[in-house]
């Protein structure tokens, strides 16, 4: 049995369609989204062509999928959170980013990196952008305060920081992980503790 072998035997749809979302996500992360064709895209995942037409649409659809995939943090990112203190939920939170980002980084820094240049991207990040903000006031325990919308901006500030960090990290190789866990664990707790109770009794 050769290790291809594996990739065609018979999956059910969801299966499959998680295979070929994750050859995409190597696949854009070492190649610029012109330089990969479908066929390359059907040969990594072992399927025929038509089946990336079939779950996806087109490689632009499926491109699209990727970058979301990427930036969006899913439910259940808070809801394995631990239970103790503020201070263990956010070394937590901050980990489980920088654990996905290590895993993918070149195919994550070239989404967020397209978001000048690219109209649908720019919409997909500013959903996750959001979406970030309200899953980090779960996190933090501040989703059923008052002043929720400016309690949000803080997080979409606190998300421009991430990103601009890890790229310290990942592309300036200026900060190594442990200083980047450091320095985002440190300005989440200090935007809850410090900057959040000023907001609630402005």
């Amino acid at each position: 049995m050769t290790a291809e072998e594996p990739r065609w035997r018979r999956l059910e749809p969801d299966e499959r369609r998680e295979q070929i979302m994750a050859c995409a996500v190597e696949l854009f992360g070492e190649h610029p989204y012109a330089a990969v064709s479908t066929t390359e895209l059907a040969r990594r995942a072992g399927v025929a062509r038509g089946l990336i037409n079939h779950y996806f649409g087109t490689k632009r659809g499926l491109y699209l999928e990727v970058v979301r995939r990427m930036v969006h943090i899913p439910r259940v990112a808070v809801e394995r959170l631990p239970d103790g203190p503020l201070e263990e939920r956010v070394e937590h939170a901050v980990a489980w980013f920088l654990d996905g980002v290590t895993r993918h980084s070149r195919t994550w820094l070239a989404a967020i990196g397209a978001e000048g240049v690219d109209t649908e991207v720019a919409v997909i990040l500013a959903e996750a952008d959001e979406l970030a903000a309200d899953r980090l006031l779960q996190a933090t325990g501040l989703a059923d305060v008052a002043h929720r919308e400016e309690l949000r901006a803080l997080f979409r500030a606190y998300g421009g920081l991430v990103k601009g960090t890890a790229r310290e990290w990942l592309v300036r190789e200026t900060l190594t992980r442990d200083q980047v866990q450091q320095l985002l664990s440190t300005s989440l707790l200090s935007i809850v503790r410090d900057v959040a109770p000023k907001v609630l009794d402005a």
